[in-house]
């Protein structure tokens, strides 16, 4: 799974998710991307459900980019712990996604299998994502 091999900063705060993606909203490496509808957290095990349910669609076909990164640490406490006594370790690793942001992309396949690719994907991801196609000028 994806996880950063080192941080100034063991543990963060949890900030907030609001308005609308301004870098990372156009196709930039591939041909179709999938782009997310709603603002949430998705954690390194939603990516790498998603990244092999297209690798094994496409069989090695089609080239996929993952566009985002979990690199926020969620720490969670121990079960049956009182309250106090600090913040608890670090559990997993999120990437934080605003509305706009994209997600995956992917090339070397054609319009029908790279939408049924990227829609297996993003049943594997908590938030309502759409399909889309890089603009040529």
């Amino acid at each position: 799974m994806l996880q950063p091999k080192s941080y100034k900063y063991r543990k963060q705060h949890r900030g907030r998710l609001k308005g609308i993606a301004s870098k990372g909203t156009s196709v930039a490496f591939g041909e179709f991307g999938l782009k997310a509808q709603e603002s949430s957290w998705i954690s390194a095990r939603q990516i790498e459900a998603a990244r092999r349910v297209m690798t094994r669609y496409t069989r090695k076909g089609g080239k996929i980019w993952i566009r985002i990164f979990p690199d926020k640490p969620i720490t969670a406490r121990a079960a049956e712990t009182r309250m106090g006594k600090g913040k608890g370790n670090v559990d997993h690793y999120v990437s934080p996604v605003i509305r706009g942001k994209i997600l995956f992309e992917i090339s070397g396949i054609d319009k029908e299998e790279a939408t049924l690719a990227l829609n297996l994907a993003s049943d594997k991801l908590p938030i309502k994502t759409s399909v889309v196609e890089r603009k040529l000028f």
